[in-house]
């Protein structure tokens, strides 16, 4: 475009802005549970270890359909996929309030968990439908900051909303809350932005001339090859890493923070803080990824910055371990938090890079092993704390070192790298399907395992309603 043509329309930051709330949304529903667990327990005499199985339910449907909802979303296209998802996850967000027993409520929980496998990766495909390469990694950034943002809101509205109008009332204004967001997403966004009317020819021509990138070596490339490349299997690794520690601070932060320093009675609020640094650690990366394409250096964008954020992780992790302050700790974890998730922007850009069309299944797959991360993540801190003094230490030295291995991943994650042409489709197909068969096996061992350590537990005592269960302070799952 030249200085003297038409000015540019805008259309593309109001898809940026669209998906920020759509990512609140996804974490203030998955908060909205966990904030009304004594209520439930209460009104639907449910046992600690039944309401141990409604919380993990929903990671057994979300884990098991991202790569499903990830290749609906690269078919029927992100209008279609996500008008239905997010109306699907609403609906079955206001009838959890309706659930009369423990039965429903499994079973709620874990079709919302399906429904809501469908929201990241339908929003990555829209990203590369509608965004130039350079300025992906801004746009993932800017849309997981708003999941944290969202939890860390949720931890504090939740609760004052339930007491406001109770927890059924709660869930039914969430699940309105999404059906509005649909609404909106059904009326205004279209596949391709020229069928856009507010997107003039300026701002077309922007987008076209920048979605072609020099990364076209796996672009063309079907899912199954992509799937079975080495980027991906390397993505995947990274991505474990990145949620065995980012998970601590939706599951068993606050109660870790309140059981190590009883006498602070402000200590299990100190648990938002994580999650708020987060937040601004996707700004920060999506802005360093989007600068250093900019610059030309289109591979090291992604990788540089997924390297610092594993790097402050690493030193983070390492300086917890050194103190006894609250603060100090509080300060050094959120390093570590705000380190892993400088990786998510470069993590969602990289699957666009290698996936292109197919970028909704890729990232699908992605978040589905990361998904397995949070699990085990939530499974092995309380095993490997310390009996005598509660401590974490070897929790956090080995996601220490799974974040070093992370940084060893990303050395090698390339978007150039040619796919593995040489073998045949049916030498593709078959390791297509055995590795689909091994991390189906592994998401369900992992979440399986997880439900099944819940049902172990002594039941506890149920709480008041007005007291918060520093356990279930939030849904343990991630994006």
């Amino acid at each position: 475009m030249t200085a003297s043509g038409p000015r540019m329309s805008r259309q593309r930051f109001i898809l940026i802005g669209i998906l920020f709330f759509h990512s609140v949304n996804t974490y203030m529903d998955r908060a909205c549970i966990a904030s009304a667990v004594d209520y439930i327990k209460r009104d639907l005499s449910i046992s600690q270890d039944t309401m141990g199985l409604v919380l993990g339910i929903f990671a057994v449907g979300y884990a098991l359909f991202q790569v499903p909802s990830g290749w609906i979303a690269d078919r029927l296209g992100p209008r279609k996929a996500l008008t239905i998802v997010v109306s699907v996850w609403s609906v079955f967000t206001a009838l959890t309030g309706a659930a009369r027993n423990a039965v429903q409520m499994l079973v709620l929980r874990f079709l919302f968990g399906v429904g809501e496998a469908g929201a990241f990766p339908g929003a990555a495909q829209a990203f590369f439908r509608w965004l130039p390469v350079k300025d992906r990694g801004l746009a993932h950034g800017i849309n997981f900051s708003g999941s944290r943002l969202g939890a860390a809101f949720s931890l504090f509205l939740m609760p004052w909303l339930i007491i406001q109008i109770g927890w059924r009332w709660t869930f039914a204004v969430n699940g309105l809350i999404g059906i509005i967001w649909a609404t909106i997403w059904l009326l205004w966004f279209r596949d391709n932005p020229k069928d856009n009317p507010k997107v003039n020819q300026a701002e077309l021509d922007y987008i076209e001339a920048g979605r072609i990138s020099d990364f076209t070596a796996t672009v063309k490339s079907s899912f199954a090859e992509v799937f079975t490349s080495l980027n991906m299997s390397l993505a995947m690794v990274q991505y474990f890493a990145s949620n065995v520690t980012f998970f601590i601070s939706l599951t068993w932060l606050p109660s870790y923070l309140k059981n190590q320093w009883p006498n602070d009675q402000r200590a299990v609020y100190w648990s938002a803080a994580p999650l708020v640094f987060a937040a601004f650690a996707n700004w920060t990366a999506g802005t360093m990824v989007t600068k250093l394409f900019n610059r030309g250096f289109h591979v090291g964008s992604r990788r540089a910055t997924a390297i610092v954020g594993f790097a402050l992780g690493v030193i983070g992790l390492l300086l917890a371990m050194q103190t006894t302050n609250l603060y100090l700790f509080v300060l050094w974890f959120s390093l570590a938090t705000f380190g892993v998730d400088m990786t998510l922007s470069p993590s969602w850009a990289f699957c666009n890079d290698i996936g292109g069309a197919n970028s909704g299944a890729v990232s699908g797959s992605m978040n589905m092993v990361g998904n397995i991360g949070a699990a085990l993540s939530a499974i092995a801190f309380p095993l490997l704390q310390n009996e005598q003094t509660g401590s974490a230490n070897t929790f956090f030295v080995l996601a220490a070192g799974l974040n070093v291995v992370a940084i060893g991943a990303w050395c090698f994650m390339n978007p150039n790298r040619v796919s593995d042409r040489k073998l045949s489709p049916a030498a593709i197909r078959k390791r297509f399907i055995a590795m689909l068969t091994s991390l189906f096996l592994l998401t369900s061992g992992a979440v399986g395992y997880k439900i099944y350590t819940s049902v172990e537990k002594k039941p506890a005592a149920v709480a008041e309603p007005n007291q918060m269960d520093a356990n279930d302070v939030n849904d343990p799952n991630r994006s």
